[in-house]
Parts: structure tokens; sequence; C-alpha cells
């Protein structure tokens, strides 16, 4: 069931539940928010381009992943897109099936396989990223250019701060 609460009465309430215990309420709001915000892109995204080509998001992930570094090894695939290899298998198959992407298997290793964009899913990328990245833009519209990049930089410090752990 989704969340129809805004962000400030979400806000609210966990203050409220939890004003007994010694917490960041900054820190707290600031990535309920970014998580609120991350949900509500991944959603936007998905409805207004991926649905439409059949995709779902870790398939876009893995696509946009290859699109971008060309063959990489499956664990290496999995890592960069944040799944399990298990996962990464069953979304592999499906991509496969639909002639998106192509396996090979490693020359040094024969339990490795690299994956490739094959040339269909080079095609589907070079037709739905421009779509994507429009839909991108209108998610960022209400901000203006230091804004974003404001963000940007916020988020960038976020997500080296935290793979340092």
């Amino acid at each position: 069931m989704p969340d129809h609460h805004s962000l400030e009465e979400t806000e609210q309430a966990t203050r409220q539940r939890v004003k007994h215990l010694p917490l960041d309420y900054g820190a707290s709001h600031a990535l309920l928010s970014l998580y609120r915000a991350a949900n509500a892109v991944r959603s936007n995204l998905t409805t207004k381009v991926l649905r439409p080509n059949d995709l779902t998001w870790t398939g876009f992930l893995v696509l946009w992943t290859l699109w971008i570094w060309d063959s990489m090894e499956t664990r290496d695939i999995a890592d960069s897109v944040g799944i399990s290899k298990g996962t990464l298998t069953g979304v592999a198959k499906t991509l496969s099936a639909r002639n998106l992407i192509e396996r090979i298997p490693s020359t040094v290793d024969r339990r490795l396989v690299n994956l490739r964009l094959s040339s269909d899913g080079l095609a589907l990328m070079d037709r739905i990223y421009p779509e994507f990245n429009r839909a991108e833009s209108d998610l960022v519209g209400g901000l203006d250019a230091a804004q974003v990049d404001a963000m940007t930089q916020a988020l960038r410090t976020l997500v080296e701060t935290s793979e340092l752990d």
C-alpha cells in the first residue's frame, strides 16, 4: 500500500514517536526525504519510460551499465547495479530472451560469464535514453541550475561518505 502521508506529516509523526530518544532529527529528516525522493523518481521513470518499453528498473540498470561500460563480468554488473548474482541471473535470462544482451563465456575460467549489449540492446538504449533523460529533466525542472548543482554535490558527498564504510 503506498504511503499517502506527506513528507511533513511523516517527519512530524516520526518526531512524535521517537521524541524520547537522543536522535539527530536533521539527519533523519534529510535521509527520509532522500528515500522518499528516490522512490518517487524511480516510480515516475518506471511509469513514464520503462514500463512502456517493457523494462523493469533493474533490467534498465543492467542495460545502462552495459551501455556505458560495454562488456562486464556478471559479478561486477551485479555489484555495480546493487543486486545479488542470483537476481542478475534472472534479469539476464529475461534480457537475453529479448535479444537485448549477449552472454560471452570467459576464455580464462569457464565458470565466468561476461555480458554485453546486443545490437538490439544498443538500439533500444539509444532510443529510450533520450526519453529517460527528458523525464529526468522534467523531475528537476522546479530547481534552478544552482540548486541542481548543489543537490548533485550534496548527493555525491553522501555517496562518498557511505562508500567509505
